[in-house]
């Protein structure tokens, strides 16, 4: 059997995350048939309640897979076509020019060129991507802050261009699938969130996925711990908080376990067609969040070790919560971790984020979960 699960290994790895410095995260590795889940540390610093590997999440922009699912349904259904301007559906929303030359394709892999808007809407964020004259706190100010999605959209629009449409690399925006979810409200009749329940989370029998109605996360889940590069110390809880600022974005809550499952029927084609997930897996480079270049495709990005064949899925962080779910290709391995503190990661004296033990051990953590024991073989 190729890479096992090997128990003590991963209970090692997600224990050294902890000691490096996370209150606490939890994970689900699977192989075949094998079911590992894992979790260590706390759910709450001031009562030391555990975390359990059962707990509901913010899963952060895991959300824009499923999202990006739905409107590839929408365009089986022939009501959306992928290299249609968004101009021809949203006219009031994308005006002009670029609605015109902005296809639903460059929305969904950021190749828009439309900027992000969370600078904006948030004014302690307004000099980034500059951290060191960033602060947080606009985060306490939003915390029941209810945004319409068209407010948010048309700071985005409003806002300088990243790029020119359909030009590469693309630039990591939320304002994207704002549209998206827009785009979809449009074509179905429904909200996006509704329509995603109904025709993503409930065709893949997840029990415990779900946009939020309110502020609150129902359910076992862990209080969420902010850092912002340092500046919030100790760091705060989030966990309490109006996601309207991301709505189909980034406010999906999940479950390692969930995740795992969302995205083996993914890849096996039973979300969208084998054609559709074809089209998910056309990447093409993109500037993250974080400003490193990556590969993405539509609303997927792929993580390759070594000769260890290609693994599919999405990372996501929301204020003091953070996740990350892959899967191999082949299906046959997968891994769902989520976290309960987010930008550990002090700035240098040139405003850089510094390393940081806990960056290493969540990466000797993916590789353990994703590869099998480093260093053994295939």
């Amino acid at each position: 059997m190729k890479n096992p699960l090997d128990s003590a290994a991963l209970h090692a790895a997600i224990e050294n995350v902890h000691r490096a410095g996370m209150p606490g995260l939890f994970a689900e590795v699977r192989d075949g048939d094998q079911v590992w889940r894992g979790a260590a540390g706390v759910a709450d610093v001031t009562t030391g309640r555990p975390v359990t590997a059962d707990m509901r999440h913010r899963v952060g922009s895991i959300t824009k897979t499923f999202t990006a699912a739905a409107v590839l349904q929408q365009v089986e259904s022939g009501q959306i076509g992928l290299d249609t301007p968004i101009g021809r559906y949203l006219p009031g929303l994308v005006p002009g020019e670029r609605g015109d030359a902005i296809t639903v394709r460059m929305l969904i892999n950021h190749t828009s060129g439309l900027a992000e808007y969370l600078p904006y809407a948030y004014p302690s964020l307004k000099a980034f991507p500059a951290l060191s004259d960033t602060g947080p706190q606009s985060l306490d100010d939003h915390r029941l802050t209810r945004f319409h999605p068209t407010e948010l959209i048309e700071m985005g629009v409003t806002a300088p261009a990243v790029g020119t449409p359909g030009g590469t690399p693309g630039v990591y925006s939320n304002t994207n699938y704002l549209l998206l979810g827009e785009l979809l409200e449009q074509v179905t009749g429904t909200t996006a969130e509704r329509y995603i329940i109904r025709n993503v989370i409930e065709r893949a029998g997840l029990r415990d996925t779900g946009f939020p109605a309110g502020p609150h996360v129902d359910g076992p889940h862990s209080r969420l711990y902010e850092a912002w590069f340092g500046m919030i110390d100790p760091p705060r809880d989030y966990s309490v908080y109006d996601m309207s600022w991301v709505g189909p974005s980034a406010s999906l809550i999940s479950t390692v376990a969930d995740l795992n499952r969302f995205y083996d029927m993914l890849l096996a084609g039973e979300i969208v067609s084998p054609s559709s997930l074809a089209q998910m897996q056309r990447t093409v480079p993109v500037v993250s969040q974080e400003g490193r270049t990556i590969d993405y495709g539509l609303g997927l990005h792929p993580m390759e070790g070594p000769g260890r064949g290609i693994f599919w899925g999405h990372g996501g962080t929301v204020w003091g919560g953070g996740a990350l779910a892959m899967t191999r290709a082949d299906g046959k391995r997968q891994m769902a971790v989520a976290v309960n503190l987010q930008r550990w990661n002090r700035l240098d004296s040139s405003g850089k984020p510094q390393p940081h033990p806990i960056d290493d051990a969540l990466a000797a953590l993916y590789r353990v979960a994703l590869y099998g024991r480093p260093g053994r073989g295939e």
